[in-house]
């Protein structure tokens, strides 16, 4: 007969192993959704939504490009770009930093930033209602959970990075040493062909 410990120690692993990987993934999916309704790249979406979580007069914080560039590890080059297609885009607008002149300050567009309500409202409503199946105590553990799995995210994201920019892999396997890199010819016609991208700050997966 197994203990209550073994029990709870099956459900860990149960949550760990294949339902955290499971959510993880439809979550994924969702947002390719939602940025395929909105007329947007996964990247450019996820940006957006980084500035709507940080940046703003509603978020207390002003952000600009360079700064959300350091937050997702994109270029300050990629980033040029994604804050491009999102103002033409219409969902955030670009002003001079009072403080310096030199640097833009970003804030998302409250208009735009409607319609995107709009379109994960039915989701919020299933969750919603889901949650309202829960006690007190479930509910603070929910809450806990989430934000604690949240920053762990977040600092795993850092370590890859890190990780990544002293020894890269290559074609999957555990060989990291410089010698193992192909010849730059190789590595553009595999860029070309969008199969590879040997960069040592990859673009975050939305």
């Amino acid at each position: 007969m197994k203990t209550v410990r073994q029990r709870d120690q099956e459900l860990i692993e149960e949550i760990v192993g294949r339902l955290a990987g499971r959510h993880s993934t439809a979550v994924v999916l969702f947002h390719q959704a939602v940025a395929e309704r909105l007329g947007l790249g996964p990247t450019d979406h996820k940006c957006l939504a980084l500035l709507r979580e940080r940046g703003g007069i509603a978020a207390g914080e002003t952000i600009t490009a360079s700064k959300l560039a350091a937050i997702t590890g994109l270029t300050t080059g990629a980033m040029t770009g994604v804050v491009a297609r999102l103002e033409r885009a219409g969902f955030l607008r670009r002003e001079p930093d009072p403080q310096d002149q030199r640097r833009q300050l970003l804030y998302p567009d409250m208009e735009r930033a409607r319609e995107i309500h709009n379109v994960f409202a039915p989701i919020r409503k299933d969750v919603a209602t889901l949650l309202e199946g829960f006690d007190t105590h479930e509910l603070t553990a929910i809450a806990e959970f989430l934000a604690q799995s949240t920053e762990f995210t977040y600092r795993h994201t850092a370590l890859l990075r890190a990780q990544d920019t002293l020894a890269p892999i290559h074609n999957g396997g555990g060989n990291t040493s410089k010698q193992s890199l192909p010849d730059s010819s190789n590595t553009k016609k595999q860029t070309r062909k969008g199969r590879r991208f040997l960069s040592k700050r990859p673009g975050p997966r939305s």
